[in-house]
């Protein structure tokens, strides 16, 4: 597997090009689709965040693969590729399994050590298998990074100190809107996001905590695990004026909720016996593209947090040495993961050898019965075990060895040699190591904008 990462993300874009770049609808289907049609690719798997797009792809050519992906992302967001090019990032091999690893374990995102990207990673995986776009090497690659991120969580304390977007974003209204326990709330939207949104806000103490979506039946599906209400999604605009918080992050390609709503809203507040209490109408926009109309920034009475806001604030990171220590688990299962590789792709060669020497055997065998059909049936026994015997005698060995040397760094080489050395069909290898795409096949870099891959 040569594994190609090529993306852009909070770290090497601007919200405003993240935002115009945000795969929706059915997009996000048909980039996977066009990827994985591509003459260099043989699998692929999208990550679609609302802070990061990420192509992971199996390439048989590196800068095709990287000019062939860059193109698809380019098409699909609609930004043109001389721009979306200097935000950019590409990791091949080692670096890209890094890259996914820390991804993992939350070291990459926006706040250091939150634990939504794991549930995000799962669904990436989840849709390539859905799609047929991901095979035996993308399914043991999502699988291991999910196992590293958990492995992070529990051993280290980056898990309590990291927070998910939805906690950092509610501290950035309470300084600026106060506490969140006691308001009223509107949570527009029903999906992982809003759903994880609606039950911080039900443990935070909201009184009052309202689910609008476009689709009824999962908002009242939401609302009754939380003991919250519904409104029509109609119906948003007048709910506004009756909540003290809303949280937004519906996936629609538009403005959701337009700044004249909001504006009808604060005024019909002003002058309410809990308006001065309560203090402005706050709006936590978690949407890429945006759900609240930026304009909303502008009016007095009104408070917006969005996604870049929120890149803007430092987040309160964990303690260097649980950093350090994820950091360190990181680059340890690189390693690991990187030597299974290794000598995963000798195994098919040493398989091929063995069936070589077996049909040798078999060949032997005949032969030797042919030209002594006299001999008896124990005697025949003997000579076959010990023919056997002497084979597995002499390729115990070089197979082990071989399997040894091919974890390290360049390992693939002596799968050649051993190639070249018994003369083995290569047809018999590839059918060997051959694997199908798509859910059956379950396991048993550096920048565009900075450089070359490393």
């Amino acid at each position: 597997m040569s594994l190609l990462v090529v993306g852009l993300s909070h770290r090497t874009a601007p919200v405003t090009l993240l935002e115009r770049a945000a795969l929706t609808g059915e997009a996000p289907t048909r980039l996977l689709h066009d990827a994985a049609a591509t003459a260099t690719v043989s699998e692929a798997a999208l990550l679609n965040t609302c802070n990061r797009i990420e192509l992971y792809a199996d390439v048989d050519k590196f800068h095709a693969g990287v000019a062939e992906l860059s193109l698809l992302l380019a098409h699909h967001s609609g930004v043109d590729l001389e721009e979306l090019t200097p935000h950019l990032y590409v990791h091949y091999e080692d670096r890209a399994v890094h890259h996914i690893f820390s991804v993992a374990c939350g070291l990459d995102s926006m706040v250091v050590g939150e634990g939504q990207i794991l549930g995000q990673l799962r669904d990436a995986l989840a849709r390539a298998q859905e799609e047929h776009t991901a095979g035996r090497g993308l399914n043991e690659l999502f699988q291991q990074a999910l196992r590293v991120g958990k492995r992070a969580h529990s051993e280290t304390g980056i898990d309590k100190a990291g927070q998910s977007l939805v906690t950092f974003g509610l501290e950035q209204v309470a300084a600026g809107a106060g506490e969140i326990a006691g308001k009223r709330a509107l949570v527009v939207g029903a999906g992982s996001m809003s759903s994880l949104a609606a039950a911080t806000l039900a443990r935070s103490g909201v009184t009052d905590l309202v689910i609008a979506n476009r689709t009824a039946e999962r908002a009242e599906r939401l609302a009754a695990t939380l003991g919250a209400r519904t409104v029509a999604f109609a119906e948003v605009p007048r709910a506004l004026a009756e909540v003290d918080l809303v949280i937004s992050c519906t996936g629609s390609a538009g403005v959701v909720i337009p700044a004249a709503d909001v504006a009808a809203a604060v005024a019909a507040r002003t002058g309410t016996a809990t308006s001065s209490v309560r203090g402005p109408l706050a709006f936590l926009d978690l949407a890429m593209p945006r759900d609240v109309d930026h304009a909303v920034h502008e009016l007095p009475g009104a408070l917006l947090i969005d996604l870049e806001s929120l890149s803007q604030v430092d987040a309160a990171l964990p303690g260097a040495g649980d950093v350090d220590a994820v950091s360190g688990i990181v680059a340890d299962e690189v390693a690991a993961f990187g030597a299974a590789q290794r000598a995963a792709r000798i195994a098919p060669t040493v398989v091929a050898l063995r069936a070589m020497a077996s049909e040798v055997v078999g060949a032997e065998l005949a032969r030797l019965e042919a030209r002594l059909p006299d001999l008896d049936e124990r005697s025949r026994a003997e000579v076959a075990q010990t023919v056997r015997r002497v084979v597995d005698k002499l390729l115990h060995a070089p197979t082990v060895r071989v399997k040894q040397l091919a974890a390290e760094p360049g390992g693939a080489s002596y799968a050649e040699a051993l190639r070249e050395l018994f003369d083995l069909d290569p047809g018999t290898v590839h059918a060997v190591s051959g694997t199908p795409i798509g859910p059956q096949a379950q396991p048993a870099g550096g920048s565009l904008a900075g450089g070359a891959a490393r």
